[in-house]
């Protein structure tokens, strides 16, 4: 992720760069920045949004994982406590 910001940052500077140097007016090359400023913010809020999407999802399915795994842990538990209780009972051979 710091990659992509540093990356990001070296691109905004380089248009700036040369769109000063472009043969253009002051008006022109302040409107072109504003666009191009405009462009990066909201390239950068997608993708932050898309990140945030995605950590959601990670968390949802981590969630659910963890949920599954309880609910095995609870089945193998009883299962375990049912078999303890059958073999430590002494069976009378009738039924009460």
């Amino acid at each position: 992720m710091e990659k992509l910001s540093w990356f990001l940052a070296g691109l905004g500077l380089g248009a700036v760069v040369g769109i000063l140097y472009a043969p253009t007016s002051g008006e022109e090359a302040r409107e072109a920045i504003r666009a191009k400023a405009g462009e990066s913010r909201d390239y950068v809020m997608d993708r932050a949004q898309k990140a945030r999407e995605q950590a959601s999802d990670w968390v949802d399915r981590g969630r659910q994982v963890v949920n599954e795994q309880k609910q095995n842990f609870r089945e193998a538990y009883e299962t375990g406590r049912q078999a303890y209780q059958e073999s430590s009972n002494p069976k009378t051979g009738t039924n009460a």
